[in-house]
């Protein structure tokens, strides 16, 4: 009786009283139930931004200290994960004396430590200490061509990862000997490519830096349709390292050197040339495109960017 009571009794305040406990009882089974749905089956956000600054030449002269300042600046504004250098950081190595190439080193790693988040480094030809005649560099200098840049930043190749991203910071630049720089991948390092592929999931995206380009449409654009890139503005055996990354889930190549700005998409993969710090080597815009750098969303497998004017104007 008194279950029965509890159910369809006749006095009132029972009857009312059950139903908003019933009622409660409810809403608090939906609610659980929906949190323990949610989070079972609503992934973390993974989601994360990057920047990519390349070609900053940075110098003494021109404004170039503090213009790079204000670019760090707007970046710590924007406040990425970390950042990728895409080469090109000081103004020149190739053919200055060493006091002066050294300097600009110092200078750069002292105007860097103003970023509020990590920092890698990307070599480009502008690194190379002392292969061009003119420098008087002897070649015996412990600190001889790509060994000013290791001296500071370690190795010119490296990966990590970052947040299931792979990212593959890579070496483009090759002495001739012959005071000429070339656009390529040298064995060792494709040796190094092939075994980080094997030991790498071939669903984890994929994102990859380098100074001279693999790809560009900048040599037919403002050259002629018909004419081909030299070695000197692309990575001559790009395709072949390219190859390698068949079957692999390579979703982006950030590219420097050319100080433009363009967005080559091709079998799944972007090619991203990303504009110049410096653009016009601090002398103001580059065929239009204003001093700038790539900032970057990478989100559910997939890469989405836009080009920041931080600012600068060559007359400050």
């Amino acid at each position: 009786m008194a279950g029965i009571l509890i159910i369809f009794g006749s006095v009132t305040y029972k009857r009312t009283y059950m139903k908003k406990f019933s009622l409660f009882a409810n809403i608090s089974l939906i609610v659980s139930l929906i949190l323990v749905f949610s989070c079972k089956t609503k992934p973390a956000d993974d989601s994360f931004t990057f920047a990519f600054l390349t070609d900053v030449h940075l110098t003494y002269e021109r404004n170039a200290v503090p213009g790079f300042n204000q670019a760090i600046k707007s970046v710590n504004d924007h406040n990425p994960d970390f950042v990728i250098m895409g080469g090109d950081l000081i103004m020149d190595a190739l053919g200055q004396r060493y006091s002066l190439a050294d300097s600009l080193y110092n200078l750069y790693n002292e105007t860097v430590k103003n970023f509020k988040m990590p920092v890698f480094n990307t070599m480009g030809n502008h690194e190379i200490y002392g292969i061009y005649s003119q420098s008087g560099a002897d070649k015996l200098n412990p600190e001889y061509g790509e060994k000013m840049f290791e001296k500071r930043f370690g190795d010119s190749y490296q990966s990590f990862m970052h947040k299931g991203w792979k990212f593959m910071i890579l070496n483009s630049v090759e002495d001739t000997g012959k005071d000429r720089y070339i656009g390529k991948i040298d064995d060792a390092q494709i040796d190094w490519i092939k075994k980080e592929l094997s030991l790498t999931d071939k669903s984890t995206p994929i994102v990859i830096s380098t100074h001279i380009p693999f790809i560009t449409a900048n040599t037919q654009k403002y050259v002629g349709t018909t004419v081909a890139s030299d070695s000197s503005t692309v990575i001559y055996n790009g395709k072949e390292v390219l190859d390698h990354f068949s079957g692999y889930n390579l979703k982006l190549v950030l590219q420097g050197h050319l100080h433009s700005l363009e967005d080559i998409y091709i079998d799944g993969i972007h090619f991203i040339t990303g504009g110049a710090v410096s653009s016009g080597w601090w002398n103001g815009p580059n065929k239009g495109l204003e001093e700038g750098y790539v900032l970057l969303t990478a989100a559910n497998n997939e890469i989405s960017w836009r080009y920041i004017d931080f600012g600068w104007e060559v007359n400050k």
